[in-house]
C-alpha cells in the first residue's frame, strides 16, 4: 500500500467525480425514439412496472423501481435470483418488466427473459451493450453505456451505475409530467414523512375552534383582554364586533408597544391598541401556506375566517411545530 497525501486523496475523487458527470452528459444524445418508447409503453400499462436486475444494478433497480412508485407509476423490484425460484409468480402479462444489465447478458436476467417473453410482458431494457441478448429481446432499449467507470481498475460498476440511476430518474419525471402528477399525489404517497404533511395538512386539521379560540368584544378593556390571553395561551387574542365578525387582533407583540406608550389597561378597550387589518387564513388551507404568511410577516398567529370574515379559529407557530410542519 503506498502512502497517500491529503492532495492524493482529494486528486482521486475529483477524477471520480468528472468521469461520472462525463458518463451522465453523455446520456442526453440517447434520449431518443427508444426512451420515447419505453415511456409510450409504460403509459400503457395496465398492470406494474417490474423492475430486476442483479449485484450492483439490481440495488440500482430497486431504487428506480421506488422512484416509479412514489411518483405515480405503480412499480417493485423481482431480484432476478429469486424469480427462477418462486418469484415470477409476482410478475403477470399485464406488467411492463424493466430488466437492468451493463453487459447485458448477466446470466440470472437472461435465465428468465423466455418466462417474460412467453408471458407476453412488453420488456424494457438498460444495458451498456445495445447488440446484447437483453437489448435484442427488448421493445426499447435505454443505453446506459459508459466510456470508462471511475473506479481505476475498471472493475467497480461506478459511472455505469451511476448513468443507470440517472436514466431511471429521467424515466421518471418523463412519466410524472405526462401523468399530470402532482405535489398533492406526491403527499399522498409519502403521508408519514414531513412532506406529506406539509403538503396534506390543513389549517382545519390542528386550528383551535370552538371555547379554545381567544376572543374578545371591540369595547372589552385591554386588562379583560390580557387575562383571556392568559386563559387561552396562544399569545394573542382576536377581537370581534358585535355580530361576531373579526375586526381585529392583539399580540404580545402589541402589548409591549402598548405598554412602552403608558396606556391604562383597565380603563383602554382593546380596539383603540388593537392591530386592525391584519393576516387571515381560512381553514380549507394548507397548514405550510399558514407558516408562510407568518415567516413572511413576521408574525407567531394567525385567526382562521370563514368566506364572510366570521372568526371560526386560531392558530400559532407552536401548532405548526407540534404537527410537524415546520
Amino acid at each position: 500500500m503506498t502512502e497517500q497525501t491529503p492532495s492524493d486523496f482529494r486528486s482521486s475523487a475529483i477524477r471520480a467525480i468528472r468521469i461520472e458527470r462525463d458518463a451522465i452528459d453523455a446520456l442526453e444524445g440517447r434520449i431518443d425514439d427508444q426512451f420515447t418508447r419505453a415511456c409510450e409503453v409504460i403509459m400503457n400499462c395496465k398492470g406494474r412496472v417490474v423492475v430486476t436486475g442483479m449485484g450492483k444494478s439490481g440495488h440500482i433497480g430497486n431504487k428506480i423501481a421506488a422512484t416509479l412508485a412514489s411518483t405515480g407509476t405503480p412499480s417493485f423490484f423481482v431480484h432476478p435470483g429469486e424469480a427462477s425460484h418462486g418469484d415470477m409468480g409476482m410478475i403477470t402479462s399485464q406488467d411492463v418488466v424493466i430488466a437492468i444489465s451493463n453487459s447485458g447478458n448477466t446470466s440470472e436476467v437472461v435465465t428468465i427473459l423466455p418466462l417474460i417473453k412467453r408471458m407476453g410482458a412488453p420488456l424494457i431494457s438498460m444495458t451498456g451493450n445495445a447488440s446484447s441478448t437483453l437489448a435484442r429481446e427488448a421493445v426499447a432499449n435505454l443505453d446506459v453505456s459508459v466510456m470508462v467507470e471511475a473506479c481505476p481498475l475498471g472493475l467497480a460498476p461506478t459511472s455505469s451505475t451511476t448513468a443507470t440511476l440517472v436514466m431511471g430518474d429521467a424515466l421518471a419525471v418523463a412519466l410524472l409530467e405526462a401523468r399530470g402528477f402532482s405535489a398533492e399525489d406526491f403527499a399522498i404517497s409519502h403521508p408519514g414523512g414531513s412532506l406529506g404533511r406539509r403538503l396534506l395538512l390543513r389549517v382545519s386539521d390542528i386550528m383551535h375552534s370552538g371555547d379554545q379560540i381567544p376572543v374578545v368584544n371591540e369595547d372589552t378593556p385591554l386588562s379583560g383582554a390580557l387575562l383571556e390571553m392568559s386563559r387561552k395561551g396562544l399569545g394573542m387574542t382576536t377581537v370581534v364586533n358585535d355580530k361576531g365578525t373579526l375586526t381585529g387582533i392583539f399580540t404580545d407583540g402589541d402589548l409591549r408597544r402598548t405598554l412602552d406608550r403608558s396606556v391604562d389597561i383597565h380603563n383602554t378597550p382593546i380596539n383603540e391598541v388593537m392591530t386592525r387589518h391584519g393576516k387571515t387564513i381560512q381553514a380549507d388551507h394548507l397548514a405550510a401556506e399558514a407558516l408562510n404568511i407568518m415567516e413572511e410577516m413576521k408574525i407567531n398567529a394567525l385567526p382562521v375566517t370563514d368566506d364572510q370574515g366570521g372568526l371560526i379559529g386560531a392558530i400559532n407557530m407552536h401548532d405548526l411545530l407540534r404537527a410537524g410542519v415546520i
